[in-house]
């Protein structure tokens, strides 16, 4: 098998990964059923959890604001994206590994996440997405009264 094969084998194949914080999970899949093109890529991401909620940073480098999706369906967050080199002048493409790549990633949701309250930055080329916790998944200290 050839180097050209297995990168297509492997951008096409499904990738599950898990990560667990204090017990619990957050889920990252991609629909089984999807067929994606040889230039679809998953984003490297990193995820980061406080008391308030979750930070997730996807990496998605020539991928601009009007070339960018974030959605929620349900409990399934989307991130989506094409990216693009400008190309300027008189330069003309000799030799591209990698010509106007789409970047796609799913992940499933928490109950305890509010995702109606999400913020989404991006900057050249890094996605930061804030995802608070629900008001009555944070924690909280209960005073104790003497007597």
């Amino acid at each position: 098998m050839n180097e050209s094969n297995q990168m297509s084998q492997s951008t096409q194949s499904s990738q599950t990964g898990d990560a667990s914080a204090q017990g619990r999970q957050v889920s990252l899949s991609e629909p089984p059923s999807r067929t994606e093109s040889a230039t679809t890529m998953l984003p490297p991401v990193d995820i980061f959890e406080d008391e308030a909620g979750f930070t997730v940073i996807a990496d998605m480098p020539g991928v601009s604001k009007d070339r960018l999706g974030v959605r929620v369906t349900g409990d399934s967050l989307v991130i989506e994206g094409t990216a693009s080199v400008p190309v300027t002048g008189n330069i003309e493409l000799l030799y591209g590994e990698i010509q106007n790549p789409q970047y796609r990633r799913s992940f499933t949701l928490s109950r305890e996440l509010d995702p109606g309250k999400m913020e989404a930055k991006l900057n050249n080329g890094v996605l930061r997405l804030r995802i608070p916790k629900a008001e009555e998944a944070r924690p909280r200290r209960i005073t104790v009264n003497v007597g």
